[in-house]
């Protein structure tokens, strides 16, 4: 009992600080520049811990992550030049020629986890900065909460889905080598769900800007928009809980840390958004190409 209330407690202090960042958007670039580095910094530690022969370079690795989060808020706002990645890119080849120097056991693992570290992490949580912002036809950019706060309001309503149908009616798994937990009837069971809270969204976001200018509706998503991006979250929240468990299996632990009670680590908690906010972007510039 003690431990559902912990579990409940932090789960609902997370969701009030993960909404209360996008009402503004240098408070989604604080908390989520913060989120990026703990969690490169304990997937680092992860590796440097359990995996044999690895050791990769914690704290520039980290620095390099929360820089390109910061570098990519600054270019989506349009208040930094594209040069300011050169920085980053110098940093990367850092990381790579100083294996030439540390003599480590197993180089080639220091330089994939290293690289993992960049693709995995820092790279998804800086496409939310993406999302977020929105360019008009004459140049000026709005900030767009809805778009990004979907994202984590899908994921958190296919995992409560999935749960509850899976505890219920759950006989078939979905993928029993890797999460024998779960079940093809709770992920269908979350997928319904995720369709339900898309059409609220679709009401909510007409509502919201229905008085604002062309400008602002022109990047408003339609009934069906709303819809993919749901399921597309869905479908990619599952394979990034997956690849998590995967992770975790292959170097031997069950949680990735305990910073947030009752709910693990940084990687524990984000996992899900890790493959889900890159599948997102990559949806809405198809829809912006094909003009559906």
């Amino acid at each position: 009992m003690k431990n559902f209330i912990v579990r409940a407690v932090t789960g609902v202090l997370f969701v009030a600080v993960i909404v209360a960042s996008f009402l503004d958007p240098l408070g989604m670039a604080a908390l989520f520049a913060l989120v990026t580095g703990l969690t490169i910094w304990e997937f680092t530690g992860l590796v440097n811990d359990h995996v044999p022969a690895t050791t990769v370079n914690r704290i520039v690795s980290t620095a390099a992550g929360v820089f390109l989060f910061l570098a990519i808020y600054g270019f989506c706002l349009d208040i930094v030049h594209s040069k300011v990645f050169i920085a980053y890119l110098f940093t990367i080849v850092y990381l790579f020629i100083s294996e030439l120097y540390l003599k480590h056991e197993n180089p080639i693992n220091c330089w994939a986890y290293t690289t993992f570290a960049q693709m995995y992490i820092a790279l998804p949580f800086s496409c939310i900065n993406v999302l977020a912002f929105n360019a008009a036809p004459d140049g000026t950019v709005h900030f767009n909460s809805l778009l990004p706060l979907s994202v984590f309001i899908f994921l958190w309503v296919s995992d409560t889905g999935a749960y509850c149908c899976g505890s219920l009616f759950g006989k078939h798994k979905l993928f029993p080598r890797i999460s024998p937990g779960k079940s093809w009837e709770g992920s269908i069971g979350g997928g319904i769900l995720v369709l339900c809270a898309a059409a609220i969204l679709y009401y909510v976001e007409q509502t919201m800007n229905s008085g604002n200018g062309e400008a602002v509706r022109s990047h408003m998503l339609s009934l069906p928009q709303w819809l993919g991006l749901g399921l597309t979250v869905c479908i990619f929240g599952t394979w990034g809980d997956l690849v998590e468990s995967l992770f975790k299996r292959t170097i031997g632990i069950k949680d990735s840390g305990n910073i947030l009670p009752g709910h693990g680590g940084m990687l524990d908690r984000f996992d899900s958004s890790l493959m889900a906010f890159p599948a997102a972007v990559v949806y809405m510039l198809l829809l912006n190409m094909t003009g559906m």
